[in-house]
């Protein structure tokens, strides 16, 4: 399973976004989160743009204008995050209704992908911005337990 980097990317931003709010009273400009993160500037305005459309960000326009969560950093999962970027969570080759194969027919390891993508949508929708920024990921949530 491969997550491109539109979905690494907003992400990435996302988490710089949220641990720059907290110590901010000010919206959080692109210009610095590219900076910071070192992604490209229009990249991350066509990002935003759609995070700000599923409602993850709220912009504010002028001086001191820029982004900030439209919620809570622990309200937001990653799966949100990079399903707001039209990434796909998959790991089969299948099309919508479609098989891997030519005649449409699943393969032979169809249900091991499907399943792979499904713990993978599971993992990113337990994890929350807030448990990036934190450095509270499952791993270390398990060991604490």
């Amino acid at each position: 399973m491969r997550l491109s980097t539109k979905g690494r990317y907003a992400v990435m931003a996302m988490a710089d976004l949220a641990r720059r709010e907290s110590e901010a009273v000010r919206a959080v400009a692109l210009a610095d989160i590219a900076a910071r993160q070192e992604i490209s500037l229009s990249y991350l305005e066509q990002l935003f743009a759609r995070l700000r459309r599923k409602g993850l960000v709220k912009s504010a326009r002028g001086p001191g204008g820029g982004y900030r969560l439209a919620r809570e950093a622990s309200a937001t999962s990653i799966a949100e995050i990079v399903h707001a970027v039209d990434e796909p969570l998959r790991a089969t080759r299948c099309g919508a209704g479609k098989g891997c194969m030519v005649r449409g027919e699943r393969c032979l390891t169809h249900d091991l992908w499907a399943d792979l993508g499904d713990r993978i949508e599971d993992y990113l929708a337990s994890v929350s911005l807030a448990d990036v920024v934190g450095g509270r990921l499952r791993r270390d949530r398990q060991a604490a337990a």
